[in-house]
């Protein structure tokens, strides 16, 4: 394991699944005992998180060209981590594939979130996300 994943890396920070139709989506994990926690804007689409005892999903409209045509699947699992600069660094220095060029940020949560991905070798994603404090 990368020494500072290791070091930084507090839990698992949320699941994310896209959907076509987010009052179905919401109303399903509603049923399912989550609650709505977050509702976001995200520069094309709206964005919901909901908790069920500490699994958290993340759920966002996708058109099919943005989900690859795939809705409904897991599309990342997100840790959630600290000091997600020395994270970025040292995955970039390791055999990982980093799908991203620098550190995303969206207006999540109070203060907003940072985040970027890599991609495993079966084209899973592993989101590396902080929570500005």
């Amino acid at each position: 394991m990368l020494k500072t994943i290791e070091e930084n890396a507090t839990g698992l920070q949320h699941v994310g699944i896209p959907t076509r139709d987010m009052d179905a989506t919401t109303k399903f994990w509603e049923l399912l005992g989550f609650k709505v926690t977050g509702e976001f804007q995200n520069l094309t689409s709206k964005v919901k998180f909901l908790e069920f005892k500490g699994l958290v999903i993340e759920t966002w409209e996708a058109r099919a060209e943005q989900a690859n045509g795939v809705v409904g699947a897991i599309n990342h699992i997100s840790l959630n981590v600290e000091h997600i600069e020395d994270i970025f660094a040292e995955c970039q220095a390791s055999a990982l594939n980093v799908m991203n060029d620098t550190i995303q940020e969206r207006p999540f949560w109070d203060k907003g979130i940072k985040f970027f991905n890599v991609e495993g070798p079966n084209h899973e994603i592993v989101e590396f996300c902080q929570i500005n404090q």
